[in-house]
């Protein structure tokens, strides 16, 4: 029995679209390939992932905060059936469901020795969700795209590989021999990249047989109206639905056959006769920024986009079909190869393509630096991204416990970028050879990219372990420094320094203005290493000038050999991507707004790039149009972070501003701060904590309609606070401390957030606010704990007017302190407040609220609040209106002036905003 031999699966499998099922008859041969005998057999059930809210599946969802599965209706979420599983003679088999509903555990009745075989028979139903998850199931038009359909033998290397569905397409399959016949209503067409063997048609019912050895997958579209269009080159039979309307058939023909040429070329043959390339595979794997843009503003020449698409996903399925990778645990290897074959494909086809297409041509953009990108540097840029925010991970980090953004877009990303690193520091050549010759060596067999380390170590007298030990293997980030230079004669005697802990090489640049003297590699740094380069006609010293390595920090590779500054000086309009040749400074125009000052207009000085770096200064110098006066805020921050360890940042900072609080009354706000930042190891779970403190210091105008306030103060602010916000279940708890000259106060808010499984939704919040001690005026308020509107002492809230007690302003709602929504007396507490918070959905975005609390003030006493209302929720904590119902007023919609009782909360500041959206991805 060979080692590889593969197992056999037999499908016979029959549609009934009025049910959306499809009813199954299958039959497994697995052949014990391994050294131990086996008394029990593992499956993937990857159709029943969908059978309920509490799967690994459903669980994932939400936890990229993704409503839709949680919300559908159960007859849309499909399931598996099993009515029986049995030997070859029809004798049952006892099994169960694993550890997760989607993994069955079959018995054998006796241990299945090595290289001996079983046959298994199956009898189940498949209930088949809707395509809206992930983009494979039965559409709205009754068309289905089947892909982990079929019960399949798990993989047995020592261990079991039978693991959960997690939305990361990963099913582990070795290659196989597939049989499957499918019958199916006359009107459905079978589209798939197994061989079609036979197509037979009686009264009502189509019989189609399909047949394929060495395959990983059995992907099958099921269509009324095929919209599938087929394009033979010389190697391959390319069948894709993917369109683009500005690209004639012969052109996507021609594009097609340039792609497979350009693969065979640079792997070798593809082993099969067809490759089904549809638009799920494409859009669950697109090019990142192409798919975001309508065709009306695409920057890009025709056809362009379309040739990318297909070289994208056209690519994927060469390297995933013929080189079966572990795809949970080894997966790296393959999207590093795709995004490096595009890298080499872009190069050669077009070389001259801009990263912003025909954008970088537009006067407006031309200035910047980004219009000048390469096509191609759009991929350590995206990478670099997660690493400023110290969210990167390893490469070889289990696919299912990736960050989303580095799942889809930034992991493949360096791996491609790093095999760019490697043949440069190699050789292009040498790396195309190995790569060539791993392809041909391991096509259609079990592989692991332990074997790619020893093709490619076989193919250079160069070190290459750092590529995988350190580059692959951890996720510190690459920087180099030029720590000194020193002139030696005719030579400069270099010494350049690696900051992380690290080996890495590093290429070195000899620079006359803007042309490159010479070129030189260093072998692997590790901490120091020191080169004599030739002086003559050297004017700068650079690492890594042409940026082929994706270094954390760049700015710090320049060194003079003559002249004060390394990098000179730079003014920019807009904020731009940063260009390491520069010390940059941007302007950009800022507006805001308030009821004092009116629209707010000012520019904004700054040295924020599109990748955030350690050190951020900011100084928005403004006017406000109403108020005619020069206004303005500035901050100055640095951040510090740590890899590996529960304190993962600490951010130190100054910032002040000066707006207007009153009509013709300003105040001048200065606030040193401090900030240590933890987390969980585990960078999907969203637990943080967070330690802040600072010393915040008010100076305002005296209002002469108030002789009694205290213009000046400083209050000290200690605060704890732990966040874990996910779909199902959000929690937030603070914990703060104030102390000022006169008063001292601590509270602590609790925010609770369930999500029921019957899709009822409960908000609860708990405040509690009691002051140590208290030595303002008994009728002065203003540092007091509101029962629904804060005064804002420390000026952190974005009220659009602060010192409105009447009008639309004053309805402004920040839930804050007390939390209440309507205006009930006494508004404020001087000794201690406790308050609740709660609402639930009634109808969709409706939801019923109420809120109770205990007021407590000095002479006064105890005072018992409630009030009740609707809440229509159109996107939870940006926009929402609240209608008071009934409270200790009485029936309110009966009172006068109803419409102004009613409070909304509105936010307009664009960073908040982007929060919805970034989210699910970090």
């Amino acid at each position: 029995m060979s080692l590889f031999a593969q197992h056999d699966i037999v499908i016979d499998a029959t549609l009934d679209p009025a049910k959306k099922e499809v009813n199954i008859k299958q039959q497994v041969t697995f052949r014990n390939t391994s050294n131990t005998p086996l008394s029990t057999i593992y499956f993937n059930d990857w159709a029943n992932s969908f059978s309920n809210k509490t799967t690994p599946l459903a669980k994932r969802f939400a936890e990229n905060y993704d409503s839709s599965f949680h919300f559908e209706k159960k007859e849309d979420r499909g399931s598996t059936t099993v009515f029986s599983i049995a030997n070859a003679t029809g004798l049952p088999l006892e099994w169960e469901r694993g550890e997760a509903v989607d993994i069955l555990k079959v018995a054998l009745p006796e241990p299945l020795l090595p290289d001996q075989e079983v046959t298994l028979k199956f009898l189940y139903t498949i209930k088949i969700p809707s395509d809206k998850f992930t983009r494979y199931g039965v559409t709205r038009e009754n068309d289905y795209r089947l892909q982990h359909w079929y019960i399949s033998p798990a993989v047995y290397n020592g261990e079991w590989q039978a693991y959960s569905n997690k939305n990361t397409d990963d099913l582990y399959l070795l290659p196989s021999h597939f049989t499957i016949t499918f019958h199916t209503p006359l009107r459905y067409h079978v589209i798939s990249d197994l061989t079609v063997v036979s197509e037979t048609i009686s009264e009502k019912t189509k019989t189609t047989r399909l047949e394929g050895a060495d395959r990983v997958k059995a992907i099958v579209h099921l269509e009324q109206q095929s919209n599938f269009k087929s394009v033979v080159t010389d190697r391959v039979e390319v069948i894709t639905n993917l369109e683009d309307k500005k690209v004639s058939p012969p052109i996507k023909a021609l594009l097609i056959d340039r792609i497979t040429y350009f693969l065979e070329n640079r792997l070798g043959e593809y082993p099969f006769e067809k490759m089904v390339i549809s638009e799920s595979d494409y859009k669950n794997n697109p090019v990142y920024g192409l798919n975001q843009l309508p065709d009306f503003i695409s920057p890009f020449p025709d056809g362009f986009e379309y040739d990318m698409e297909q070289l994208k996903a056209i690519t994927r399925n060469y390297i995933e079909n013929t080189l079966p990778l572990h795809p949970r645990n080894d997966y790296w290897l393959t999207g590093a190869l795709q995004i490096y074959l595009m890298m080499d494909y872009v190069e050669t086809y077009y070389p001259k393509m801009k990263i912003i297409g025909n954008l970088s041509n537009f006067w407006v953009i031309r200035w910047s630096h980004a219009s000048k990108l390469e096509f191609n540097d759009q991929y350590p840029l995206l990478y670099l991204n997660m690493a400023r925010n110290n969210l990167n991970q390893a490469l070889t980090t289990p696919k299912d416990s990736l960050v989303k953004f580095n799942k889809n877009i930034a992991g493949d990303y360096y791996g491609g970028d790093g095999l760019d690193y490697v043949a440069d520091y190699l050789g292009r050549d040498q790396l195309n050879n190995a790569i060539k010759e791993f392809y041909a060596n391991y096509r259609l067999k079990p592989v692991t990219s332990g074997q790619f380390k020893e093709t490619l170590t076989a193919n250079t007298t160069l070190p290459i372990d750092w590529f995988f030990d350190d580059y692959v293997g951890t996720h510190t980030t690459i920087d180099f420094k030029i720590k000194k230079v020193r002139k030696r004669g005719d030579s400069l005697e270099v010494l350049v320094k690696n900051l992380r802990n690290n080996s890495m090489p590093v290429s070195l640049y000899g620079i006359n203005k803007e042309s490159i003297v010479f070129k030189q590699w260093l072998l692997p740094v590790d901490s120091t290493a020191t080169v004599m380069v030739p002086a003559k006609d050297i004017r700068k010293l650079v690492l890594n000038y042409e940026e082929i390595i994706p270094e954390y920090n760049q700015r710090n590779n320049y060194h003079n050999v003559s002249g004060l500054l390394n990098r000179p000086v730079q003014f920019r309009l807009f904020q731009d991507v940063g260009d390491s040749r520069y010390n940059q400074l941007f302007f950009m125009p800022e507006f805001d707004y308030n009821l004092y000052d009116g629209l707010i207009l000012g520019a904004k000085l700054y040295n924020k790039t599109v990748l955030p770096k350690a050190f951020h200064y900011n100084f928005t110098p403004k006017l406000g149009l109403r108020s005619n006066t020069l206004l303005g805020s500035g901050s100055l921050i640095y951040t510090q972070q740590f890899k590996d360890q529960p304190l993962y940042a600490m951010r130190y900072g100054i910032a002040g501003s000066y707006l207007s609080y009153d009509e013709d009354l300003f105040f001048r706000k200065f606030t040193p701060f401090m900030t240590f930042a933890f987390r969980n190891e585990d960078l999907r779970n969203n637990e943080k904590q967070f330690i802040n403190l600072r010393s915040v210091n008010i100076f305002r105008d005296d209002n002469p309609m108030d002789p009694d306030q205290d213009p000046n103060y400083s209050v000290f602010d200690l605060q704890y606070v732990y966040s874990n916000p996910n779909l199902i279940n959000y929690f937030r708890g603070v914990v703060d401390y104030q102390i000022s000259a006169k008063f001292s106060k601590i509270s602590t808010t609790l925010e609770y957030r369930k999500l029921f499984l019957n899709n009822r939704q409960l908000n609860l919040r708990f405040f509690a606010g009691i002051f140590v001690f208290n030595d303002t005026r008994e009728d002065e308020d203003f540092f007091s704990f509101a029962l629904d509107r804060p005064t804002d002492y420390l000026l952190d809230y974005n009220y659009y007017g602060r010192s409105e007690d009447s009008g639309l302003f004053s309805q402004q709602l920040i839930i804050a302190e007390g939390g209440f929504k309507s205006q009930l007396e006494p508004a404020f507490a001087n000794s201690w407040i406790t308050t609740v918070n709660a609402s639930t959905n009634i109808w969709k975005w409706i939801y019923a609220y109420g809120d109770v609390g205990l007021v407590h003030n000095k002479g006064r006493g105890t005072n018992a609040v409630f009030d009740t209302g609707i809440r229509a929720n159109l996107v939870a904590d940006y926009f929402e209106l609240y209608f008071p119902l009934y409270s200790n007023l009485g029936w309110e919609p009966g009172l006068p002036n109803y419409d102004q009782k009613v409070r909304f909360i509105v936010t307009l500041d664009i960073k908040t905003l982007l929060s919805l959206f970034t989210r699910e991805w970090y």
